[in-house]
């Protein structure tokens, strides 16, 4: 799955820790999503588009890495 985490969270100017914290998981979890390795589940993938103001769908895609 495809991801815009890394470069929103960089907007923000947050580390993968800053992150971590804010979605209430590891910075390992962050950079697991973040390099393709994971897909966050559905409650976690609401909860950023929620911090970041945008929906599910602007950030996530199902398209491979």
């Amino acid at each position: 799955m495809k991801n815009r985490l890394k470069e929103l969270r960089a907007g923000k100017g947050w580390t993968q820790a800053d992150l971590a914290l804010e979605l209430e998981v590891s910075r390992q979890t962050i950079n697991a999503i973040e390099t393709g390795k994971f897909d966050p589940s559905l409650p976690l993938a609401f909860k950023a588009a929620r911090i970041f103001g945008m929906t599910i769908e602007e950030i996530f895609t199902d398209e491979p890495g």
